[in-house]
């Protein structure tokens, strides 16, 4: 088969069917998806299934959006009233609340009907993959998640030119340069196309208990020695009660892959170099190694078993004093009755032992906040374009966002402004349904620590299966050493990328 844009798309979208009914392993679907250049977040494998915080049917009720904004909705929308458009999306805190509760604000203004498949995030690539192969617009938006821009960069319109194109449909005040620049950068931009506007933001951040820090003289670590060495002293103190920190380190998992990056990054590490050979196994590399073992003295046995999963649920049981994860975990570990409420704090990750590295390959930016992210993209194949361009403005929207925000969705605002609306700064409170007293953090984290993987085709499979294969088996103890380890897989790795 020769491989051009509809080929391609219909192949992939055939080979994510086998692989969601089962008919296709898991190493020959990210082989099949990498040679058809999607990495690991479009292959469904990156931060699925995310909850984020709660959103409580009191806060909900009667929540009211700006008068002004949905007025012009409801003028600019009178020519499409009637028509329906759909959005597949995996489950992220926007979504959720969308999909929940506000997306009726919407309809009600608008008289357009809303509907929204929440699924899987392979599922959600199957539905897309086949929308654009056959061109039939099923769905009139899309969720695109990072690592999709690249293989859908033509299958979208830029909303820049959207919204300079048609003044009628230009949601007033809408202000596109409101969106935090690094994640226009990093999640919404391809080779000056902007894909999609910016949707979601996980991103790591430090996460201690105040009570447990005051209680044994500790202060929020501001390096990564630091941290290890708290970790040991709440590990001594308390253990084995709580433990030092925890971890994502199920064995072959993307969860492990992504510790591995933020001890690897904060070592001063690559995983690529400007020549593109991998560079883990290096002297920061080994470095990196010896410092994460050093730090898995103090977590639990389990952390071999858990994705964030486990980790989110270990940590809001107060089984750690400290962790570094996905900050919008934070609301729901502080939520009223959880068994950590009120005792957490949030802190920007400690700075790497070493200067960040520069020259890397494949687009890598070391930072020890590792990042994950998403966009909102209309369709070019979209049977009511206008109508979810109206949809896509109004669910990216600064009013919507602090809505989102404000009833507890965790997750970082896109946009900087909401950090700073009084119904945000309001809710910085501890122990209250829907916190924001974590987000100064967040935004801090995006501004200054934010880390990116690589973007090159193999990406699926090398932080999917090869490296997080070898790493497990690492930890299981079929490796002597860390440098074995990390030879290994830079071995692997290097074949397959020159393969």
């Amino acid at each position: 088969m020769r491989f051009n844009q509809s080929n391609r798309k219909r192949y992939l979208a055939e080979v994510t069917r086998r692989y969601v009914d089962g008919h296709m392993d898991r190493r020959d679907f990210l082989r099949a998806g990498a040679k058809l250049g999607l990495g690991a977040g479009a292959l469904g494998l990156g931060l699925g299934g995310r909850q984020g915080g709660l959103f409580p049917n009191a806060l909900a009720q009667g929540v009211e959006q700006d008068p002004e904004m949905m007025k012009w909705l409801a003028d600019a929308a009178k020519p499409f009233a009637g028509q329906t458009i759909r959005l597949a999306t995996e489950s992220t805190p926007p979504s959720n609340a969308i999909n929940s509760f506000l997306k009726q604000n919407f309809i009600d203004a608008t008289g357009i009907n809303v509907e929204i498949e929440v699924l899987p995030l392979e599922q959600v690539l199957q539905k897309l993959t086949l929308d654009v192969a056959s061109g039939l617009g099923t769905y009139d938006l899309y969720y695109i998640d990072q690592s999709w821009m690249a293989a859908f960069s033509g299958d979208v319109i830029d909303p820049r030119e959207k919204y300079e194109a048609d003044a009628a449909l230009a949601m007033p005040d809408y202000n596109m340069d409101d969106f935090l620049p690094a994640l226009v950068d990093g999640i919404s931009m391809y080779e000056g196309i902007m894909v999609g506007v910016p949707y979601d933001i996980p991103i790591f951040v430090q996460i201690y208990r105040r009570d447990v820090y005051e209680e044994l003289g500790l202060t929020v670590p501001t390096t990564m020695e630091e941290y290890l060495s708290n970790a040991q002293a709440i590990m001594e103190a308390k253990g084995p009660d709580m433990y030092g920190t925890t971890g994502q380190m199920k064995s072959g998992h993307y969860s492990l892959e992504c510790d591995w990056t933020c001890w690897l990054w904060g070592a001063g590490g690559a995983i690529f170099g400007p020549d593109g050979k991998f560079t883990g196994n290096d002297a920061d590399g080994i470095a990196a190694m010896e410092y994460w073992m050093k730090l898995k003295e103090t977590m639990p046995e389990g952390v071999t078993t858990w994705t964030w999963d486990g980790q989110g649920q270990a940590m809001g049981q107060g089984l750690a004093g400290q962790v570094m994860s996905w900050g919008e975990f934070f609301t729901g570990w502080d939520a009223p009755g959880s068994p950590t409420s009120g005792l957490y704090e949030a802190a920007v990750p400690p700075a790497a032992s070493k200067a960040l590295r520069g020259d890397t390959g494949y687009g890598e930016i070391p930072g020890v906040g590792h990042q994950g992210g998403s966009s909102l993209a209309v369709s070019r194949y979209a049977k009511s374009p206008d109508a979810a361009w109206l949809f896509a403005q109004w669910a990216t929207s600064y009013d919507t966002q602090v809505l989102i925000t404000a009833l507890g969705g965790g997750t970082g605002p896109t946009r900087g402004s909401v950090y700073d609306d009084p119904r945000i700064l309001a809710n910085a409170k501890p122990g209250i349904e829907g916190t924001t007293r974590h987000l100064p953090v967040v935004r801090e984290t995006i501004a200054n620590h934010m880390g990116s993987e690589p973007d090159l085709p193999e990406w699926a499979e090398l932080s999917n299966d090869t490296i997080p294969v070898e790493l497990g088996k690492f930890w299981a103890g079929d490796y002597d050493s860390p440098q074995e380890v990390m030879d290994e897989i830079a071995r692997k790795v290097d074949d397959i990328v020159g393969g």
